[in-house]
């Protein structure tokens, strides 16, 4: 199959990249700085095995992406840009295109579905890094990560069959599942860490904080009666796949939403992760203070330009009582 990596910073470099290696065509969309680099000296793929660079196809958007040979397009950009890039698509490409959303948080694949009527969902469990123009970095090994691919809102079929067996080929874990969507609510819940991530000084305050965020997470989707796959199957899933790598002289990375405000961007996705539970509590009757708080620290923090991890968890855990 064809693809279109549409975003291809760190989650989307990594995918790209792998599956540019393993033979299958693919385009990468980009912008800025980072495309330009990728035009000049294609896409530094920075694994444990060495540097590998992809010289594949770059574009700053689908008006440059030849569609007549029906790519398949892996959405991989971040949540809160995920309207600006449907919007782009539908402008050119055609309506029986699949889009498959590897992304963070379970909002998209409803906004894809509007526009693209073959919508698909992958449950991204990839840790990846991208600072540095024309250069992502593949933080674990021997796998580069676990892509599980369904038709959404449910089933499998023969799409969600090629595109899993091309990732296996591309390095990557990856297996058709019709309940895509409850291991995507398990990953929603591993994700509210991320803003305390972002904004926190790593202590134990901290660790407190994402331990009453996620608790108070799993009540809100029990209330909303939503199903989610259990923490032991997200654990035996996950198993050993996923090793980080200690190079040496490696500076400490975080995750997502850590990236964001340190490169500075001004926004995050932080309302499509904890802002998810604000929004399902919201609807269903749940008070939900800790999350609410956890989108407001994160938000201003990015806006405001501030470093990562410079706020006092323990500050938080004081306002919330």
């Amino acid at each position: 199959m064809n693809y279109v990596v549409y975003g291809a910073g760190a989650v989307g470099g990594v995918i790209g990249g792998n599956l540019h290696r393993a033979g299958r065509s693919t385009t990468l969309v980009a912008r800025g700085e980072h495309l330009a680099a990728i035009r000049k000296g294609g896409l530094r793929l920075d694994t444990a095995d060495g540097v590998h660079v992809i010289d594949a196809p770059a574009t700053d958007g689908a008006a440059g992406v030849d569609w007549s040979a029906g790519p398949v397009v892996l959405l991989t950009v971040k949540s809160h840009q995920t309207h600006a890039a449907l919007d782009d698509l539908a402008a050119h490409a055609p309506a029986d295109t699949v889009v498959v959303s590897a992304q963070n948080g379970v909002a998209n694949e409803a906004g894809i579905l509007r526009r693209f009527r073959n919508t698909y969902a992958i449950t991204v469990m990839l840790p990846a890094t991208h600072l540095e123009p024309g250069t992502v970095v593949q933080r674990v090994h021997p796998v580069p990560g676990i892509l599980d691919i369904g038709r959404f809102p449910t089933g499998t079929d023969a799409t969600t069959d090629a595109v899993s067996a091309d990732l296996r080929a591309a390095g990557f874990e990856s297996v058709p599942r019709p309940d895509i969507m409850a291991w995507k609510y398990r990953k929603l819940l591993m994700n509210i860490g991320n803003g305390i991530d972002a904004a926190c000084r790593r202590d134990k305050a901290a660790e407190e904080l994402i331990g009453r965020a996620t608790a108070e997470g799993e009540a809100v989707l029990a209330a909303a009666g939503i199903e989610v796959v259990s923490r032991d199957v997200d654990r035996e899933r996950r198993g050993d796949l996923l090793r980080m790598r200690t190079d040496p002289g490696r500076p400490d990375m975080g995750g997502s939403t850590w990236q964001s405000i340190a490169r500075g961007t001004g926004n995050v996705e932080i309302d499509y992760l904890s802002g998810e539970i604000v929004l399902l509590g919201r609807l269903h009757g749940h008070p939900t203070p800790v999350n609410d708080l956890v989108v407001r620290v994160t938000t201003d923090l990015s806006r405001t330009g501030g470093e990562p991890r410079s706020v006092e968890a323990a500050d938080l855990l004081s306002e919330l009582g």
